[in-house]
């Protein structure tokens, strides 16, 4: 018998396919899937068996499938696929924005013609979302651009904005794509997404398979509708244990990120399973899954379940099949925590992977806390800052900026009432405590933008955001320093002008 690998970390016990090859838990909780058989979990690895082999008999054998081989076997119409096929895909979702669409749709033209059609017209959604509210010409016009070829090309799902003095004039204007995809009903479990922007993983909260790709690629899938791809192979992560009131999902993947570093997961999927997860909203599975690509995954995925299934069915009536991952599947490496000891976390500049405690960061003072974009600019983030906030009945000690992700997500800041605020919205507590006016909604800064983006590092000062890279330069300054970190540890920080653990505001 083989004893299990350790990780240096005291919440995650890690096993990998090329030590062990399968592990026997005892059945000390349950798991209830939709649609799926029960699983036995528990919160550690009691022990490690070498796996048991009999004499092949005359014929193939199919073997388990991981739910990402199921969905991509189903799309290229196989009945198996394994990790390293490449096969071509059959696409059910396209996804482009403002600054990558109008270099697809050029690469389309060129390649199958001036006047070609696109595969389907009603497979492909456009969203406005990087370069909006600024006088930069250029940016402008990648919208004008982009709205030329949908009207061409009669696209249905575009959500154009015209109006850029006030966005709510716009009444087809979302905000970020990755928000607005599940808002509007283009997430749905068993299905391939594709999106020209490396966070389109955030979808596979939703039990699909989806993934950004580049211009070229896209160019083919808006004349084809199909892709060549490999199959990745799969990553398991279970998260058990009750999830600590001061915690939240952002915490969770960069607590993973610290653990496998940012080229842990490279082209493989992440597949999020436990009581943890089926625990969690679905905007809190969508950060979870969003942060995936920076650990260099292919994908990250999490199994539908009814809380999947009632988000879905409230936006869509396009009808979907969820899929699950076998019990005799294979995954090349299984992570466990025990999400209940777990502490707030951020990860320090210049990299997703330089994790550190919130509370070992409490001597960096900080110039500001941004609040938005597709990983921390949901309905529920601005509904937990604005709680910690209305908590503490503190001001905010540096300038804090809010960019609600959607439209909608900006309407729910005004009318919403935060849960025990005695009524009061998220914009009441928010104008109380001291804090920028909620501003347009959009991928904001982000990822910097044009100089006269809204909330830009145009000095190098230090900033606690809730998005999701710290790169030198992302938030628009090369100098400035980013401390990533969960809407919590951000409002918490806005408070005391220095990194800050939630817990001295939460009880």
């Amino acid at each position: 018998m083989a004893s299990s690998i350790i990780s240096s970390s005291p919440f995650v016990c890690k096993s990998t396919k090329k030590d062990l090859g399968f592990s026997s838990f005892p059945k000390s909780s349950q798991i209830s899937i939709h649609k799926c058989q029960k699983k036995s979990i528990s919160r550690k690895i009691v022990s490690v068996m070498a796996p048991q082999r009999s004499p092949s008999t005359t014929g193939s054998v199919k073997t388990g499938m991981t739910m990402t081989e199921k969905i991509l076997a189903k799309a290229s119409e196989r009945s198996q696929v394994v990790p390293g096929d490449n096969i071509w895909v059959n696409v059910d979702v396209l996804m482009t924005h403002d600054v990558c669409g109008p270099g697809a749709f050029g690469i389309f033209k060129r390649e199958f013609g001036e006047k070609a059609k696109v595969w389907d017209p009603e497979k492909i959604v456009v969203i406005p979302d990087h370069y909006i509210f600024t006088a930069d010409k250029r940016a402008n016009r990648n919208v004008d651009i982009m709205r030329e070829h949908c009207r061409e090309q009669n696209i249905k799902y575009f959500y154009d904005i015209t109006d850029l003095g006030d966005f709510r004039a716009n009444p087809d204007y979302k905000g970020v794509c990755h928000v607005a995809l599940a808002q509007e009903g283009h997430c749905r479990p068993g299905e391939v997404l594709l999106g020209t922007d490396s966070h389109t993983c955030t979808a596979g909260a939703f039990g699909q398979f989806a993934t950004g790709i580049g211009n070229t690629d896209a160019g083919f899938v808006l004349g084809t509708g199909k892709i060549l791809l490999k199959v990745p192979p799969t990553m398991r992560f279970i998260l058990d244990g009750e999830m600590p009131s001061y915690l939240q999902a952002k915490d969770l993947i960069l607590q993973i990120i610290g653990e496998i570093s940012v080229a842990g997961a490279t082209y493989k999927t992440m597949e999020f399973s436990g009581t943890t997860i089926e625990s969690l909203t679905m905007e809190e599975r969508m950060t979870l899954c969003n942060m995936v690509v920076e650990a260099g995954g292919k994908n990250g995925v999490i199994p539908p379940d009814a809380t999947t299934v009632n988000y879905v069915e409230n936006r869509t009536s396009v009808p979907f099949e969820s899929v699950y991952s076998d019990g005799n599947a294979s995954f090349v490496a299984d992570y466990r925590f025990d999400v209940s000891k777990l502490e707030p976390v951020v990860a320090k500049p210049h990299s997703p992977d330089n994790r550190a405690l919130a509370r070992e960061c409490k001597d960096v003072k900080i110039d500001r806390v941004y609040i938005g974009s597709c990983t921390g600019g949901k309905t529920e983030d601005f509904m937990a800052a604005a709680k910690l906030l209305h908590a503490a009945g503190k001001q905010v000690k540096v300038p804090t900026f809010l960019v609600p992700a959607t439209q909608k997500v900006w309407m729910d800041v005004y009318a919403l009432p935060v849960p025990g605020a005695g009524g009061k919205t998220c914009a009441q507590i928010f104008e109380e405590a001291g804090c920028d006016t909620p501003a347009s909604p959009s991928c904001g800064a982000c990822l910097g933008g044009p100089s006269d983006t809204y909330a830009r590092l145009n000095e190098p000062q230090v900033c606690v955001s809730t998005t999701n890279r710290n790169f030198p330069g992302r938030m628009g300054h090369k100098e400035g320093q980013i401390y990533l970190a969960s809407p919590y540890t951000a409002a918490a920080s806005a408070l005391t002008g220095h990194v800050t653990d939630p817990r001295e505001f939460l009880q």
